[in-house]
């Protein structure tokens, strides 16, 4: 259990010690509540920090039940089984990844603005939630990372399901995970204070740890 994402952040920074002041190497989060655990790490490594903004594309019955995402850039990663066994129309996620598409692209420019492009090519990059549930947005954001041409990928998160994390594991160089449960129902029974992380404080913490 974790008291906050603060302190899943100091937490998860002690896993990572390997990686303190490591040269070529940078902290990466997902919006919004993997920043404040991504910024403890990059704060505690001495590392940068930066971001990247995959959305999840939620089932029409419960947007919070993820059948894939989409990258920055709107390429997609569905559960193929999921969509066939739960009969969702092609229109309905046609509709849902332009939706998403643009609200990562304001939600990049956002976070981003004023800093020069990211340039992760031929470097380390850790990747940060504060949670795998289904890991859908992770791996969009392991796909964003593969495409900008990253040498080595290092997953670190809080707390996993089992499933999430052996399917993350077979699709990254590195992963460290602090907990990963049987009893896995939701990254929120995690923590004792898992209050939504807002804009505001994601730009403020980016500012911050400006790379």
């Amino acid at each position: 259990m974790f008291r906050d994402r603060i302190d899943a952040g100091e937490q998860l920074a002690l896993a990572l010690q390997k990686y303190h002041n490591k040269k070529n190497t940078l902290v990466i989060g997902l919006p919004r509540g993997g920043i404040p655990v991504a910024y403890e790490v990059a704060q505690n490594l001495k590392l940068p920090l930066d971001v990247v903004c995959p959305r999840k594309i939620g089932a029409p019955f419960n947007k919070e039940f993820a059948i894939g995402a989409i990258t920055e850039t709107g390429e997609g990663i569905f559960d193929n089984e999921v969509i066939s066994r739960l009969q969702i129309p092609k229109k309905y996620i046609e509709e849902e990844v332009e939706i998403e598409k643009e609200t990562a692209q304001h939600r990049l420019g956002s976070y981003r603005k004023g800093r020069s492009p990211r340039n992760i090519k031929e470097k380390t990059v850790i990747l940060i939630d504060d949670g795998l549930a289904t890991g859908a947005t992770m791996k969009a954001a392991i796909r964003t990372m593969r495409a900008e041409r990253a040498e080595s990928i290092v997953v670190a998160i809080p707390v996993s399901s089992l499933e999430a994390l052996e399917e993350i594991r077979k699709q990254v160089d590195d992963i460290i995970c602090l907990f990963a449960p049987r009893n896995f129902q939701a990254v929120g029974q995690f923590y004792q204070d898992f209050t939504p992380t807002e804009d505001e404080e994601v730009i403020e913490l980016l500012k911050i740890l400006k790379t």
